[in-house]
């Protein structure tokens, strides 16, 4: 009998994290060595550490592993690959080398971890990196991503902390994973709504990665597990602005609002209103929609800040790659995140 991955798990995908509100609290005394060439390290803390080796060359490192949130382990792979790829895609960056880092049960079927694994490789290989090796741990509850080296042009970095007044902002994934795999289980969707969910979820960005470069964004974010509701607040606070959000204009997978309006939410939900919720006004805005907001992404799309300008071309050029991509507010002078209706 195959085996469930998720009946082997208490939370799975980027819903495991640790709560952004105690992670804010461990990481306020921590302070790291300084360093010239350290660009982009824990003050302020972004979507990877970036390191500059020379004048033309800068290294992008990441890391992201957890546990499986669906059951095929095909997918689990490239999910999870797919998650800690895209964390050098929103730096600007691009991939270089992978090591798995593997935490399995000694009693799951040898062909399952093999799936994860070989799929893990193809997805790497699919970014233009080399999956070199990694390793691995005994563990209950089976674990899987990646640590990822990339590379940048130090001058090419895409921060958190660079979203100037007069951006527009656009997300190139629609949100709502969280919700459709809860839904699942609830037996409030079905198989083709996870399916396309799962498509999403392992969808590299690097194709807008190759287009946004040319636009020199202000700032960039992969939306993954504090929603992209907790993740604009990173941003704002990290930027000293105010990202204004048009719920009207939020994209949603299927099935994911009808979850929502249904009272549904993941564990995720809440820890994220915990971290964020004191500094995002929705005055008026539904219930559903906020919970699409809240809801913990896996594998999400790139939350992206640039001058209103550059907006029509940018959109222009996403649609002629066939692209998908949504203009989603505007950043504005002051602080927070403010959501319209």
């Amino acid at each position: 009998m195959a085996v469930k991955l998720t009946d082997l798990v208490t939370s799975g995908g980027c819903a495991a994290k640790f709560p952004a509100a105690r992670l804010q609290e461990l990481l306020a005394g921590f302070v790291p060595a300084e360093a010239e060439d350290l660009l982009i390290g824990l003050s302020p803390a972004d979507d990877a550490a970036v390191y500059r080796l020379d004048d033309e060359t800068a290294l992008v490192f990441t890391l992201d592993f957890f546990p499986p949130l669906v059951d095929d382990p095909h997918d689990f792979g490239t999910i999870a690959a797919t998650n800690a790829l895209n964390d050098v895609f929103a730096m600007g960056g691009r991939p270089l080398l992978a090591l798995s880092i593997a935490e399995f049960p000694e009693d799951l079927p040898q062909e399952t971890v093999a799936a994860v694994l070989e799929a893990a490789d193809a997805q790497v290989r699919r970014a233009g990196a080399i999956l070199a090796g990694g390793h691995t741990i005994r563990d209950r509850e089976p674990k899987y991503g990646l640590a990822v080296v990339g590379t940048v042009h130090p001058d090419g970095v895409w921060p958190k902390s660079g979203s100037r007044p007069g951006d527009a902002l656009f997300l190139t994934k629609p949100l709502g994973t969280g919700l459709v795999l809860h839904g699942h289980k609830r037996g409030l969707v079905g198989d083709e709504e996870v399916r396309a969910a799962v498509g999403w979820m392992t969808t590299l960005n690097s194709e807008w990665a190759d287009v946004l470069r040319a636009f020199r964004p202000s700032a960039v974010t992969d939306v993954t597990g504090f929603g992209l509701l907790g993740h604009a607040h990173e941003m704002a606070e990290r930027s000293g602005v105010c990202l204004v959000l048009d719920s009207a204009a939020w994209p949603a997978l299927a099935g994911a609002l009808e979850v929502a309006r249904d009272g549904e939410k993941t564990g995720g939900d809440r820890r994220n209103r915990d971290f964020a919720e004191a500094h995002v006004a929705a005055e008026g805005v539904s219930d559903d929609l906020l919970a699409l907001g809240w809801d913990p992404q896996t594998a999400g799309g790139l939350l992206v800040s640039l001058p209103a300008d550059k907006g029509p071309a940018l959109q222009a050029e996403f649609d002629t790659h066939g692209l998908f991509a949504r203009r989603v507010g505007q950043v504005e002078s002051g602080a927070g995140v403010v959501v319209r209706v």
